[in-house]
């Protein structure tokens, strides 16, 4: 058996040291072959430097820069393309997602699972707007999308051969990969983990990222936006015929209709959900262009190993 451990990384130049010292205690821990590829996502420290480091220094470290930075969920396809593990272990270089747990995903897949997902338990250290905000996204996601999106999961997982080559049949450009890990179904279990604090450096999911995540997961994963928006339509559509007859029948009983502060109110309102419909459809428009311009997902720059 051979294990592939997958690692994106993007400006994890004061990580990836330690990082490596964690992983290398579990792997010598093995009795079979690893090997340990690090997508540098278009970094702009020295990050791929310390990866060139470690792969002149063990021969099952390879690694691997993008041409820019393509974002996260990209550089860990980048990685899962790469792989040639029976299994694969995805996880961040932070840290955050501890290598001495890798042996209990093992023993799960030795159970029988073929994709054995993990739920973070949050520490003391984590932000009260982080668990409010990382709650509410899997209500919202939950409620619109077509397939159960786990709560509190991460991208720290490990997949079997056949289901990774499952998941790279899937060619989309925006992706959201804990929803596509749902959608390919095959046996899956979920064990927790405590999430340790950030080793170093900071965070490069921030707020904007993190809500386009949400939007990616809730676009890529349902169509049920789109149906929200024909309901409104229809709601607003009857409201206004409603609002038209009553205003007619006053005209004709010579009443007055004071209606200023109403007609822009209606307006307002009317001109809202308009917009909101029309950003949603958008979404969807962009999300098909991008489909039909058939670029490649990501490019590569350069790769420690020449048959990479």
């Amino acid at each position: 058996m051979k294990l592939s451990i997958v690692i994106p990384c993007y400006n994890e130049e004061s990580n990836i040291e330690e990082l490596f010292n964690e992983l290398k205690k579990v792997i010598d821990s093995f009795h079979f072959t690893c090997e340990v590829i690090f997508i540098d996502d278009g970094s702009k420290d020295n990050t791929y430097h310390e990866i060139e480091k470690k792969s002149l220094d063990y021969d099952y470290v390879r690694g691997i820069s993008l041409s820019r930075n393509f974002g996260h969920q990209i550089a860990l396809l980048a990685g899962l393309e790469k792989s040639s593990g029976d299994i694969i272990v995805t996880l961040d270089a932070d840290l955050q997602h501890p290598p001495n747990v890798i042996p209990e995903l093992i023993k799960k897949y030795e159970e029988g699972y073929d994709i054995v997902n993990t739920r973070r338990l949050d520490d003391a250290s984590t932000s009260l707007f982080k668990k409010i905000t990382s709650k509410w996204f899997y209500i919202f996601i939950n409620k619109l999308s077509d397939v159960r999106v786990e709560p509190f999961g991460a991208d720290f997982r490990l997949m079997s051969r056949e289901t990774v080559d499952a998941f790279l049949s899937i060619k989309e450009h925006d992706r959201f990969t804990r929803g596509l890990v749902s959608w390919i179904g095959f046996n899956q279990c979920i064990i927790k983990y405590k999430a340790n604090p950030r080793f170093s450096g900071k965070s490069s999911y921030t707020l904007k990222k993190m809500i386009k995540l949400a939007i990616n997961g809730v676009t890529t994963m349902s169509s049920k936006p789109l149906r929200i928006s024909l309901y409104l339509g229809l709601i607003f559509f009857v409201t206004g015929i409603v609002y038209a007859l009553f205003i007619i029948g006053n005209y004709f009983n010579g009443l007055n209709v004071e209606g200023w502060t109403s007609i822009l109110i209606t307006i307002l309102i009317l001109g809202g959900i308009q917009l909101l419909i029309l950003s949603i459809i958008g979404e969807y428009v962009s999300r098909i262009f991008n489909e039909t311009k058939s670029r490649p997902l990501y490019l590569v720059k350069k790769k420690t190993d020449t048959n990479t």
